[in-house]
């Protein structure tokens, strides 16, 4: 079991005079800042604010700092340091992709998204249809919300180049089966990319085990500073026409950052590493392997969220006046949850703000997940959403709020 203390003790947040009694549902928007990112990103601007790999010392150990943070990330995603590159959001990086894959592909070629996921991983993609690159839409069902890989494979043929889909929505919640999906495109000659924005805050995946070409999150979601995350299998970059400084075309993790990166920031991601450790030493799963390690406290992670989670959909699932979007099984899904009603859901999250509970409400920039599954995204849904710092006395806040207000 999670050591609670131990888990909050690493979040100033939760030491914050101003924040005492509120409790932090929205989670999916950007979670609180763990100690170690604050405190690398501080020690930065104090003693690194200088352009790095310069050869002298202050300039050292900026540059140093910086590939700690990728070869530390790389380590516990299972993939190559050369993998991963870092941009001001995962809205830019997919955009930047985007422009690559416009390059790179015939009129005539395909991709296909879906409309379950966040406009990032999706709009970029379909505005290839004004290039005569056709957009295939894997559909969800408008009950459940629910991604069939079978439908999938209706739409896949020789013609696909990308499969773009979400490791899970961010008002769904469903956990898609990405090593699965993958397979599937793989088996017909296409990419995927895969937003797992609203997935890797509960825990790091392992992104090597999962296959995918491309997986995309973002720092602030993490744990983090605001920075987007990509992973792409060096193979892939190679192939696709570079979108950086033509002198860094030879350098993978350059290819796609047309800008130069904000080295502090890129820096502090380090500090995401040693939260992970430090929960593995706290928790007795410390270990040579950062994969392992890594699973190990994703495992420990899902396992409390898991738990935390029932009750609430639980209780949405016996509320007549409401519905809950995706599965009501926790196992199924990540602690975010979609509640649709008859009130807008900006002025169900209001309310509840009256009773120290901090969630949001609106679209969340699912729009086509939303219309979809026949709701109105003019009032949007309430969103409830959490990761593992969450304790008990908070999901009991929550359930007593919501009783309250709807």
């Amino acid at each position: 079991m999670l050591d609670m203390d131990f888990v909050r003790g690493m979040f100033p947040a939760f030491s914050e005079p101003s924040l005492e009694g509120q409790a932090f549902f929205e989670n999916a928007g950007g979670s609180y800042t763990c100690a170690p990112v604050i405190d690398r990103l501080t020690r930065y601007y104090k003693e690194r604010k200088v352009q790095p790999y310069a050869p002298y010392a202050a300039s050292q150990l900026a540059g140093a700092e910086m590939d700690e943070a990728r070869a530390r990330l790389a380590a516990l995603m299972g993939v190559a340091p050369q993998d991963v590159s870092f941009g001001p959001s995962t809205t830019q990086n997919t955009y930047v992709l985007a422009q690559a894959f416009r390059q790179w592909m015939d009129p005539g070629d395909a991709i296909i998204v879906t409309n379950q996921d966040h406009e990032a991983n999706s709009g970029p993609w379909r505005r290839l249809a004004e290039d005569g690159i056709e957009v295939r839409e894997w559909q969800i069902d408008p009950e459940t919300g629910h991604l069939d890989v079978e439908a999938l494979n209706t739409l896949l043929d020789d013609r696909v180049r990308l499969v773009c889909f979400p490791h899970c929505s961010n008002v769904v919640g469903e956990i898609n089966p990405v090593a699965k999906i993958t397979a599937a495109a793989h088996a017909a000659g296409a990419f995927v990319c895969v937003d797992g924005v609203s997935y890797a805050p509960h825990g790091f995946p392992d992104v090597g085990a999962l296959g995918a070409d491309i997986y995309l999150f973002s720092a602030y979601k993490t744990y983090g500073p605001h920075q987007g995350i990509m992973v792409m299998r060096r193979n892939l970059a190679e192939l696709l026409p570079n979108q950086g400084h033509y002198f860094n075309a030879g350098t993978p993790f350059k290819r796609f950052t047309p800008a130069g990166p904000d080295h502090a920031q890129v820096a502090a991601c380090a500090g995401m590493a040693d939260y992970i450790e430090d929960l593995a030493r706290r928790h007795g799963l410390a270990s040579n392997d950062p994969v392992g390690m890594g699973t190990a406290v994703h495992d420990l992670m899902r396992a409390h969220e898991t738990e935390l989670l029932q009750p609430v959909l639980d209780f949405a699932r016996t509320r007549n006046s409401v519905r809950l979007l995706g599965p009501s099984d926790a196992s199924e899904r990540a602690p975010t949850v979609a509640l649709a009603t008859n009130v807008p859901g900006a002025a169900l999250a209001e309310k509840l703000s009256s009773h120290g509970i901090m969630a949001g409400g609106g679209d969340f920039y699912a729009i086509r997940a939303l219309k979809g599954m026949n709701v109105d995204p003019d009032k949007g849904v309430l969103r409830l959403s959490f990761v593992h710092y969450t304790t008990q006395e908070e999901i009991d806040k929550l359930l007593t709020a919501l009783d309250a207000v709807l």
